[in-house]
């Protein structure tokens, strides 16, 4: 009897981590990328602003990255085949976030979370749009 409980509390373990592995993946992982298509990812590490942030191309991918020091999360959705950022900007001031000057003297977007801050800009030489959501914990 002992033996049989040992043996089924052992299945029981390892059934919960096989389960609770990619959870346990994306927590401890130090970046990702991933488009909306990959569930687990989009609905883990994507943020509100850029779920709700309009599609300006048929096609974008999303980032994760972890920065360990200073301590940061960035957040990305970078949109192809386009250059026009006026879609986004709209949005941005929409949803009650305002131009200001941030960090290097860059062009940021920033709301109440002192935190928080959002970067629009394009690649020179390529059709492409990013938006970045960074937090910074320092």
């Amino acid at each position: 009897m002992r033996k049989s409980l040992t043996v089924f509390g052992g299945a029981v373990i390892a059934v919960a981590l096989t389960c609770a592995w990619p959870w346990i993946k994306m927590v401890l992982s130090g970046s990702a990328h991933y488009t909306e298509q990959d569930k687990r990812e989009y609905d883990f590490y994507t943020p509100d602003i850029l779920r709700k942030m309009p599609r300006i191309s048929t096609r974008y991918s999303f980032d994760f990255t972890n920065i360990t020091g200073p301590a940061a999360h960035v957040y990305a959705v970078k949109f192809y085949d386009t250059q026009d950022i006026r879609k986004i900007e709209d949005y941005l001031a929409s949803t009650g976030y305002r131009r200001a000057e941030c960090d290097f003297e860059s062009v940021c977007w920033r709301r109440t979370d002192p935190r928080e801050s959002v970067y629009v800009g394009t690649l020179h030489g390529e059709k492409t749009v990013i938006v970045q959501v960074v937090y910074n914990f320092t």
